[in-house]
């Protein structure tokens, strides 16, 4: 049977609230930073969610590995739960590595957009001086 898990965990980044939505499935693990500026009431975080899950960028799927709560005793899970939420420290190394890969990978499409876009601006510019010589060439 597939399992799938997610988890969403609403934290204070300075100066922003920001939420970390996790999603495990199929061995995969997937990761979304979600910026919501002021602090969001629950209902505002599940309306984000119904209206925008489409629209979320996940970062590139990494092995998710051994799942560590199976078998786990459901109060035990539950006090390690509270202990995470008192303890304020909610971005796991899994996630930060999955939004790295995230950044790293916008960072070499911006790098490809732009170097075209510069080539494509130098090109056109060539063009213009060549069409200004032979205008000058033809004695208009």
């Amino acid at each position: 049977m597939e399992q799938t898990t997610a988890k969403l965990t609403v934290f204070f980044d300075p100066p922003f609230w920001a939420g970390l939505y996790e999603r495990e499935q199929r061995g995969s693990y997937e990761a979304c930073r979600i910026v919501f500026g002021a602090e969001p009431k629950d209902y505002e975080v599940y309306d984000y969610l119904l209206k925008n899950y489409g629209k979320l960028r996940f970062s590139p799927a990494i092995e998710a590995g051994r799942r560590r709560d199976e078998g786990v005793n459901p109060k035990r899970l539950q006090r390690e739960i509270r202990r995470q939420l008192q303890s304020g420290t909610p971005v796991g190394t899994k996630a930060q590595r999955a939004l790295s890969l995230q950044r790293e990978q916008s960072r070499q499409a911006r790098k490809i957009r732009s170097r075209a876009l510069r080539e494509e601006e130098r090109a056109l510019r060539f063009e213009q001086r060549q069409e200004k010589r032979r205008q000058k060439h033809n004695g208009h």
